[in-house]
């Protein structure tokens, strides 16, 4: 099992805390990552994308959708109505669930839909103007010129 230690980075840079945070959490092994439920990440434009969880058995109501400080925040709690039913079998698991996607700078949720046992978050990132790259105009002088008539005017 391989370790990393940020502390040179942290030690060296300032304001590059956030990538450090970021590779530290990829990196770190909590044994066994949730696999329920099962989702998808879709990238369906350069700056368009969709997250689609498999949530069989959840109504609208049971669905939570959250964003909270750069992270997106979705939750099930199935409600008690159906904890009077006996089954021979259960293969449709229900169970409770909360499941964090952490997301870049600029990327907002647009909007959320349940659809065939599918909940699919539809998100975008947008660039602020002040961030887009910009062509900067270059335009000729005579500088060099004016150096010259500068210098035969001193002598």
């Amino acid at each position: 099992m391989r370790t990393y230690d940020f502390a040179p980075l942290y030690r060296a840079t300032v304001g590059f805390d956030q990538i450090a945070d970021l590779m530290d959490r990829v990196l770190t092994t909590e044994g066994s990552q949730p696999s329920y439920p099962p989702y998808n990440i879709e990238k369906l434009e350069d700056d368009s994308y969709r997250i689609s969880i498999a949530v069989a058995g959840f109504s609208e109501q049971d669905l939570s959708v959250e964003v909270r400080e750069n992270a997106l925040i979705v939750s099930a709690r199935k409600s008690e109505e159906n904890a009077k039913h006996v089954y021979l079998h259960r293969g449709i698991a229900t169970r409770a669930f909360e499941r964090r996607f952490h997301l870049a700078d600029h990327v907002h949720v647009t909007g959320a839909s349940h659809v065939d046992g599918m909940l699919h978050i539809d998100l975008v990132r947008e660039v602020p103007e002040a961030l887009k790259p910009r062509q900067i105009s270059i335009s000729s002088t005579k500088r060099i010129e004016k150096d010259v008539v500068d210098a035969k005017s001193v002598n």
